[in-house]
């Protein structure tokens, strides 16, 4: 499985930006796809994510602000970052894991694939 995420760049507080994830290679029928993010010193935290069944979930910082969703063919993972923050810069990563379950959805542990970033940068 390649994971290729795009739509990153630099945007001012208070903007949006729509990163995409395309999944190409083996497909699953069970699966979930989710997003991390990393910032500069920082460990990677889990951003949210969403079930082959379109089951999502996010960390709290960003509920409310952020949307995963997914195409129809469940190749395509949209996040739809609205009223971005400073704290949000970060590089993003997207992750595909086979046969995992919401409770242990957030852990990066689950996954065995993932995408090579894209750069989110928020200017105050």
């Amino acid at each position: 499985v390649q994971l290729q995420a795009s739509g990153g760049g630099l945007v001012q507080a208070g903007s949006s930006l729509r990163l995409s994830c395309a999944a190409s290679g083996r497909t699953f029928s069970r699966f979930f796809m989710a997003w991390f993010r990393q910032a500069p010193g920082k460990e990677r935290e889990f951003v949210g994510a969403i079930s082959w069944s379109g089951r999502s979930r996010y960390v709290e910082s960003v509920k409310g602000r952020f949307t995963i969703s997914m195409d129809d063919a469940k190749n395509t993972v949209i996040l739809q970052m609205n009223n971005l923050k400073p704290e949000d810069a970060a590089t993003y990563y997207c992750a595909m894991g086979e046969d995992v379950i919401y409770y242990s959805s957030r852990f990066e542990g689950e996954y065995d694939y993932w995408g090579q970033g894209t750069l989110v940068t928020v200017s105050s």
